[in-house]
């Protein structure tokens, strides 16, 4: 049966979210539900398929407006729903054939000479960044779990001692011929029996249940470089799984990538806007009206700033080439400082005395003639 959910929650994403964005999200879901990672968990199954149906309606600009205006009855043909498309008789191997789309199985390469060459699945992970890594780049371990080649049997899934059977389906070919409308059409899929092998296992490996494939642990040292963005990747080419057993029992082939994705932690003090740090920068108003050197923060040694004479709330300045270096040039951003003129609550007696004195002096129009010309456009204005 098809979902009934919305297709934004079932990815995770926003309605406003792009076609990158929601590939990632489906990568993310499809890796953590594939049932080969959750042998007879059906609830993971359903949360694949479910994955499934949704990135092909979201990343379909067609099927998206549709979807978007109508929701499901648009696209199961409702009146008033447009396009029809009905999910319910969505084929598995339609669902997987989109999974290896994404992430590269299926003989996504070819050798020389134009012959397909069998390549596993892609993998991600992520690793958490401070701007302090940003700024310097740094080397992280990152631990992650692909399904390998089971030791034991070799990837044929057969107990040691064992012979694979021919199956008796395809006879060996791994692929089967159906016709339809009368014989009118032939068409040629992989066998539903072996799973395109073009044999059966009869007597399975006991470490991995005849699957030809265990999952395993692995760790790597990876070097994320300066200036990296959140959500960006550094992809570690064939640490990603060999190919399906179907393809290539051995696992002999191209391995996929794996995919390190870069969650940069938001600072305590600074903003990023791309190669740029921005602050909020705290000046007393004496230090706005008569001008000052204050220290700024940065992510190496503090900086001296001159606050000009006359400083107005919301100002702009910039400490340049002090922000995080662009990924490609290196060349550094900014820290760009926004003024933020603190107005005491409190104040002594002496205090409030010289800034009554000083207010007395504001009524000469020669010392803030702004301040009088505004008066008096209201004046006019009001009659």
């Amino acid at each position: 049966m098809p979902t009934t959910r919305d297709y934004y929650e079932v990815l995770s994403v926003e309605k406003t979210a792009e076609g990158d964005e929601i590939k990632r999200a489906y990568r993310r879901m499809a890796m953590k539900f594939h049932p080969d990672r959750n042998p007879g968990d059906e609830e993971a199954e359903t949360k694949f398929k479910e994955a499934a149906e949704a990135y092909e309606v979201l990343s379909d600009d067609r099927k998206r407006q549709v979807y978007d205006q109508h929701g499901h009855a648009g696209l199961r043909g409702a009146p008033g729903g447009g396009a029809a498309h009905d999910f319910s008789r969505m084929h598995a191997d339609d669902i997987f054939s989109m999974f290896n789309d994404i992430f590269g199985g299926q003989g996504g390469g070819r050798a020389r000479g134009g012959r397909r060459v069998a390549r596993g699945y892609d993998l991600e992970t992520e690793v958490q960044l401070t701007l302090n890594d940003v700024l310097t780049g740094v080397e992280r371990e990152v631990q992650f779990t692909r399904l390998d080649v089971c030791d034991t049997c070799d990837g044929s899934g057969a107990e040691p001692g064992s012979t694979p059977e021919t199956c008796a389906t395809c006879g060996g070919h791994g692929q089967v011929v159906q016709t339809g409308l009368g014989g009118m059409f032939r068409m040629q899929t992989v066998c539903p029996h072996c799973q395109g092998r073009g044999s059966v296992v009869t007597q399975k490996c006991t470490d991995c249940a005849g699957k030809g494939r265990q999952p395993k642990q692995r760790t790597l040292s990876v070097k994320i470089p300066p200036g990296i963005n959140d959500s960006q990747a550094v992809r570690i080419q064939g640490e990603g799984e060999p190919p399906p057993p179907e393809m290539s029992p051995d696992g002999s082939g191209v391995r996929g990538d794996l995919h390190v994705v870069a969650r940069v932690v938001d600072h305590d003090l600074f903003e990023r806007r791309a190669d740029d740090l921005v602050v909020e920068m705290p000046i007393s108003f004496t230090q706005a009206a008569l001008g000052a050197h204050v220290e700024v923060p940065t992510l190496e040694e503090p900086a001296s700033v001159m606050i000009p004479k006359g400083t107005q709330h919301a100002k702009v300045m910039k400490i340049s080439g002090a922000g995080l270096p662009n990924l490609r040039s290196g060349r550094r951003g900014d820290i760009v400082l926004i003024a933020k003129i603190q107005i005491p609550k409190k104040l002594s007696e002496q205090q409030e005395k010289l800034l009554r004195d000083f207010a007395e002096t504001e009524h000469d129009a020669s010392v803030m003639p702004e301040h009088h010309g505004f008066w008096d456009r209201i004046k006019r204005i009001i009659g």
